[in-house]
């Protein structure tokens, strides 16, 4: 279902109208495979998009053509006159639709050939084949969507937890748009009283400058708060990559195996046995993770075994987080302080002490090979299953992502971008204020925060930024 957003006007410095004419574009809207889905839809948009539906599609009986109405009948090929499909038509007249022009669905039987055969037939009718994006592109130009509830939509189609599609779904809503117009409209304010300061202080009554610069102190904050929760967002959008390290023979395995739920991995209590990386995905407590069971780290003559470990240095290099697996029947060794020297800086790192079942209790910590006590951040018996919810919790913690209820809002990386920008540009301003210089100095970087908030919205962007952003989304949408 398309969003119910409310309108808003067309961005600054674009028509509100797209060209007509042959303008109208066509694209099969639904993912479409051999021999899954049982409804596929081709969707047109445009100022022909009736005529071709009409030419295309033979209503049976007398059914009336009104505009969000479903229709039953079949596609035709005009020039053979022959049935390719029966299908339903959902007409949606202009501006009571997605892009605010004329929309045809044609909803065929699933699968590669009919469908691809229709979309053909729509194209040789006058139609032509939609950029990536185009639709959700015309929705906003034609002032159906601002720019966050579109770039949303992206982020709840390619979501993979549930918690990423309900922060997707509150920008559907407009949580970002009100959010992020909020903090505009206050700039705008103190914009206002300054510009009016430099043109007509004589006229005026004094300018509090003391008041002035505590709201743009309160706006910088709340938007490096917003630039902070976009980041948890990100996480719990993409996910983690998370690699088990550890020396052969540890508990590797079937600590993914734990983690996973299932067995994924062999597990044997020969040495070397994890000869690849083995990945797994799951959610834990919301957020997307893939688990990389990596290959023991060790001196080897083994060459397919060496080919492993060499995969394993570069599965530490590109994780998100680390999980370094050590068993603690054998203690912390200079071995496991050697591959936690190998755990690049900033890497969240977690001490995974395994085989707890193996120990008494008081047999705790572990000595180290310096004679220290090396404790471990969490104990586990992967074996017995014993020590997940301890373990994923400390894990998510270490992230950044230990409690992320409270998240409304996630802003994506653009909207980062410019949200920083915009904190920066307050700074310079504020910097501007305690130098005690005059108004018109106060409002120059003040303006350059006001435009890059409007570029968040799409009330200030430019054609190439559009083109950059649609381009991200699928066919069809």
């Amino acid at each position: 279902m398309e969003p119910q957003a409310q309108e808003s006007a067309p961005p600054s410095g674009f028509s509100e109208a797209l060209p007509p004419g042959g303008n109208t574009i066509a694209a099969i809207a639904t993912a479409v495979a051999a021999g899954e889905g049982s409804v596929a839809i081709v969707r047109l948009s445009g100022p022909q998009a009736e005529a071709i539906g009409r030419r295309l599609f033979l209503a049976a009986g007398r059914q009336e053509w009104a505009s969000h109405r479903v229709l039953y009948g079949h596609v035709l090929d005009p020039a053979s006159g022959e049935r390719v499909d029966e299908a339903l038509l959902l007409l949606m007249r202009a501006p009571r639709s997605f892009t605010r022009e004329d929309v045809v669905e044609l909803h065929c039987h699933g699968g590669l050939e009919t469908v691809r055969r229709v979309l053909e037939l729509v194209l040789a009718a006058g139609a032509r084949r939609a950029a990536a994006g185009e639709f959700s592109q015309r929705a906003f130009l034609n002032g159906r969507l601002d720019l966050t509830r579109a770039e949303a939509m992206v982020a709840l189609i390619t979501a993979r937890s549930r918690r990423a599609a309900q922060l997707a779904m509150a920008g559907l809503d407009g949580g970002v748009q009100r959010r992020i117009s909020a903090l505009r409209e206050r700039l705008l304010d103190q914009l206002a009283e300054l510009e009016a300061r430099v043109d007509f202080e004589e006229d005026l009554p004094p300018l509090d400058g003391v008041a002035v610069v505590a709201e743009l102190v309160a706006v910088r904050a709340e938007l490096e708060a917003l630039v902070a929760e976009g980041q948890q967002g990100e996480r719990l959008s993409q996910g983690l990559r998370v690699a088990i390290v550890g020396r052969p023979n540890v508990g590797k395995s079937s600590l993914l195996n734990l983690l996973s739920r299932r067995d994924r991995a062999i597990v044997t209590d020969w040495p070397g046995t994890t000869r690849d990386l083995l990945e797994s995905e799951l959610v834990l407590e919301g957020v997307p993770l893939t688990l990389v069971d990596t290959a023991g780290i060790r001196a080897t003559e083994d060459p397919l075994e060496r080919l492993g470990i060499e995969r394993s240095h570069r599965a530490l290099a590109a994780a998100d987080a680390v999980l370094l697996l050590f068993d603690l029947t054998a203690g912390w060794t200079s071995a496991d302080e050697a591959l936690r020297q190998l755990v690049p800086a900033g890497v969240p790192l977690l001490l995974v002490g395994n085989k707890a079942d193996l120990l008494l209790e008081e047999a705790l910590p572990a000595p180290s090979a310096a004679g220290q006590a090396q404790p471990a951040d969490v104990v586990i018996s992967a074996l017995r299953g014993e020590g997940r919810e301890p373990l994923a919790a400390l894990l998510l913690q270490r992230c950044g992502l230990g409690d992320v209820t409270g998240l409304q809002v996630a802003l994506n990386a653009r909207q980062r971008d410019l949200a920083a920008g915009a904190a920066t540009a307050l700074a310079a301003s504020l910097a501007a204020a305690e130098q005690q210089l005059p108004w018109d100095f106060w409002t120059i970087d003040l303006r350059g925060a006001v435009r890059q908030l409007g570029e968040i919205t799409g009330e200030e962007v430019s054609e190439a930024v559009l083109d950059r952003v649609f381009a991200r989304f699928c066919i069809g949408k």
